[in-house]
């Protein structure tokens, strides 16, 4: 265990950052994981309804630093295309 001030808060510090990194990445990847399983399940409404949100924890996740700038794009370039090529097979 710490001795001193510093380390004590450090400790306190490193808990809470530990604690707010594993909420901010579960809550990425559940989203991402949700949105998938409406593209496998071909539910074209469901799917566009969940982007936005999808696209906003995304951003959200990289303006904090979980995930890089590219990484973000790329998710976000790939769910679309995928969410795009399921709404002419809807509408037939």
């Amino acid at each position: 265990m710490a001795n001193h001030l510093s380390a004590i808060k450090r400790v306190r510090t490193d808990e809470k950052r530990t604690e707010f990194n594993q909420r901010n990445k579960a809550r990425l990847r559940h989203q991402i994981r949700a949105m998938r399983r409406l593209l496998i399940a071909k539910d074209a409404a469901a799917a566009s309804a969940a982007l936005p949100l999808t696209f906003s924890i995304i951003d959200r996740s990289t303006k904090i630093g979980m995930i890089k700038k590219n990484t973000a794009a790329r998710y976000k370039s790939r769910l679309h295309k995928r969410v795009k090529a399921l709404a002419p097979s809807a509408s037939k």
